[in-house]
């Protein structure tokens, strides 16, 4: 059946991941504008609780059963059976969340059926010639719109470029076996680890409260937590406060770390590099304290305070804390 597919991760806790709710999201918005059929795909060992979620966002959701992938990786063992059904019903264009096992994903089934692979898609439209896809590039300093030669591919879109949003009604969720030919190596699963953040995981948090290099060392990082503790929020980071040890990779924000779309960001002793605004700059309000009255960042910020990021923070956790009590 040819259309516009959506692989779907499932979550850890075997739910719909975000990213694969805001990739619907987009699919099916743009099949309304092609006039073409929404399909989502789910591979799971119990497809059904992802499915049924998915099946919120599109027209028709496939649940394929999969029990390899309780013990294994799950792009892995799903690569297989998505590029049979590619291989059967040739779908007009593939979509996946650009995560890590999204990412992985594409380039396997790419490598089993031949298809092209576009990546980071930060919008897509649809033309006679197919799709056409969207992307920053160096570093988000250029904006291209790319097609497939062929007129058919994968796309890998992008997480928080698009806000999920439930249909108008709910679709039906069909289940469906592939006749796999092709497989990769397992990938056995030896360990999982959920590491505590704040409120929220970084990418899903409404509020986050980022430090970069004026900060300044790790105890400088105190006084973030303590904002965003406050707020109610996460706590982020530029590369530079990551490159220094200051604080985990896993929270660093920008072109090499997460992208994030919080409802309000707010910076303290960030420059605002072009490599760091990558990762932020959908946000809905972002607030920036920094000495230096130059710091890129200035100019794109909503709200500018030049001063001390340590007498800023101070003064508002007093306020707050006041406010709350």
């Amino acid at each position: 059946m040819a259309g516009l597919w959506v692989v779907a991760e499932p979550g850890p806790d075997g739910g719909l991941a975000r990213i694969s709710a805001e990739a619907a999201t987009l699919v099916r918005e743009l099949a309304t504008s092609a006039g073409k059929d929404a399909i989502g795909i789910v591979v799971a060992p119990d497809p059904g609780p992802a499915a049924a979620e998915l099946a919120t966002y599109l027209p028709v959701v496939w649940a394929v059963t999969e029990p390899a992938a309780a013990e294994n990786a799950w792009s892995a063992v799903a690569a297989g059976h998505v590029a049979a059904l590619v291989g059967a019903d040739e779908p007009d264009a593939v979509f996946v969340g650009a995560g890590a096992d999204g990412r992985d994903l594409a380039g396997a089934v790419s490598a089993m059926t031949g298809l092209g692979v576009l990546v980071n898609a930060t919008a897509v439209t649809w033309t006679d010639q197919g799709p056409a896809v969207e992307m920053n590039v160096f570093g988000g300093k250029l904006i291209t719109t790319s097609g497939f030669t062929a007129g058919r591919g994968i796309v890998t879109v992008r997480p928080n470029v698009t806000t999920a949003a439930p249909a108008s009604s709910a679709g039906r969720v069909e289940p469906r076996t592939t006749a796999v030919t092709r497989t990769l190596p397992a990938v056995r699963v030896v360990d999982r680890v959920s590491e505590a953040n704040a409120a929220a995981p970084i990418e899903e948090a409404r509020i986050i409260v980022s430090g970069g290099r004026g900060v300044g060392s790790t105890e400088g990082f105190a006084l973030v937590r303590e904002i965003a503790e406050v707020l109610g929020g996460a706590v982020g980071a530029s590369r530079a406060a990551v490159d220094s040890g200051w604080i985990p990779y896993s929270q660093q924000i920008g072109q090499t770390g997460k992208i994030v779309k919080p409802e309000l960001y707010l910076a303290l002793g960030i420059s605002g590099a072009i490599q760091h605004k990558v990762g932020m700059r959908t946000s809905g309000a972002i607030v920036a304290v920094n000495r230096d009255v130059d710091a890129p960042i200035a100019d794109f910020a909503d709200l500018f305070v030049v001063g001390d990021l340590f007498e800023v923070g101070a003064a508002l956790v007093e306020r707050l804390r006041a406010r709350s009590g």
